[in-house]
């Protein structure tokens, strides 16, 4: 009997697996009154620093449009601002204002108080919790794909 484990079914499991948590994650409301779009547009912008509405939605995969809505959404909130590019003052530069950032933090905080909660009901045990430390080794994935 081969005890080897074979890498795509790994990989498949890995994936099924990291689906399944990213979606219940998402599921579960947070609080903080972000929707889905709108958090994504500013955990992006936050990410990758200012740029235009039209290269966050081709960042995003979503039409020009919807991100405008988005965007609009955020502006009016206090989340996000537009300035003039400094390099070509016909094009506006959006960026994550700290009202912006400490919205991700708070979502980000309670997404990982949801899942420290599901870890501490779900009666996991200290060897089950050292098998979840996996991060180090999910990141060293990331980078090689």
């Amino acid at each position: 009997m081969d005890d080897e484990l074979d890498p795509g079914d790994v990989a498949a499991a890995l994936l099924a697996s990291i689906s399944v948590l990213v979606r219940r994650v998402r599921q579960v409301p947070t609080g903080g009154g972000l929707t889905m779009p709108e958090r994504t547009a500013l955990a992006c912008l936050d990410r990758s620093g200012p740029t235009t509405s039209s290269a966050l939605a081709r960042e995003v995969q979503i039409t020009a449009q919807a991100m405008g809505a988005t965007l609009s959404a955020l502006r009016e909130r206090g989340l996000i601002e537009r300035r003039p590019d400094p390099v070509d003052g016909r094009r506006a530069v959006l960026t994550v204002t700290e009202a912006g950032r400490q919205a991700l933090k708070d979502k980000r905080n309670a997404r990982v108080e949801l899942v420290a909660q599901a870890l501490t009901e779900g009666a996991f045990t200290p060897a089950e919790l050292e098998q979840l430390t996996a991060p180090p080794l999910l990141e060293r994935l990331a980078q090689n794909i």
